[in-house]
């Protein structure tokens, strides 16, 4: 009785050792994300924006998840290769979700990854919103006018009363944004999960990232025909306006999803950016655009 109750107690035991140690992020991981965020805006991308800053600050929880796993560490980079743009005081709150749910795909093998790039792109709009709102148009304007005030005046204050008023909200939303985005992410995804509200949330997210994506296009695509035929007698006909009661920015819209298809296709985007060119030049040569 003795003998099987060890050899029980020895079998637990290999059950117990061979559980995968849970994989977690410490404080020293992410006050190293808080000082990358900084550095976010400092390798633009014109293509994706602002992803390689994204990925650079959230390298150390990547490294601390997934560094014995090359290829887990391989997607997880990858992951963060795709477009991302948003107000730079504003990222490190993203930064923070994003810490909490790669923590969470570590330890589970089920997690949906392809929620996490849902979330990051639902958050882009709303935060870019309320970011350029009060940084760009709120603190920097007056931290202008107070900094410039003082400045006309002689006074050396004035280039550091602006530097204080600007970066003393701007920090501190830095700080806590990291802080309580991680909280926030690590307390809500397992209950999420759990609840069975993961499915709904990435649904949604997906939703809203379209929107989003829906509006980028209609605002930073711009497809102009300026061809307009003449039928004489001072009847002509604008191609560009027709084109707008049919469907306001239907030539942006076209142009997008060809690209898309052709990058789906493997073309490389230095062939597709060629193309572009030429076919402008030789748009406005012949006076289509």
């Amino acid at each position: 009785m003795t003998t099987r109750s060890n050899d029980e107690e020895r079998r637990e035991d290999l059950a117990t050792s061979a559980e995968p140690e849970k994989r977690s992020i410490d404080k020293g991981t992410l006050r190293k994300v808080f000082w990358r965020a900084f550095l976010l805006p400092s390798c633009y991308s014109m293509d994706r924006m602002q992803a390689p800053g994204f990925c650079y600050s959230i390298m150390p929880v990547l490294r601390k998840l997934y560094g014995s796993d090359k290829q887990e560490f391989t997607d997880a980079m990858m992951r963060h290769q795709e477009v991302y743009n948003n107000t730079y005081a504003c990222s490190p709150f993203v930064l923070g979700i994003t810490a909490a749910m790669e923590e969470q795909a570590a330890n589970d093998k089920t997690f949906d990854v392809s929620a996490i790039n849902n979330i990051k792109v639902a958050l882009m709009g709303p935060l870019s919103g309320i970011g350029d709102t009060f940084f760009w148009g709120t603190f920097r304007i007056i931290a202008s006018g107070v900094g410039i005030s003082l400045a006309s005046q002689g006074s050396i204050l004035g280039p550091l009363i602006f530097l204080i008023i600007y970066n003393i909200p701007h920090i501190l939303v830095r700080v806590f944004g990291l802080k309580y985005g991680y909280k926030l992410g690590s307390s809500s995804i397992d209950a999420l999960v759990k609840g069975g509200l993961m499915a709904k949330a990435t649904l949604a997210a997906t939703v809203l990232g379209l929107v989003v994506v829906g509006g980028m296009i209609a605002s930073m695509v711009t497809v102009n025909v300026a061809f307009v035929a003449d039928f004489g007698s001072g009847m002509t006909l604008s191609i560009q306006e027709v084109l707008d009661q049919l469907c306001p920015c239907l030539l942006p819209l076209v142009l997008t999803f060809g690209i898309y298809h052709l990058l789906k296709k493997d073309v490389k985007p230095w062939v597709i950016m060629v193309a572009l060119f030429a076919l402008g030049i030789v748009g406005k040569f012949i006076g289509i655009f």
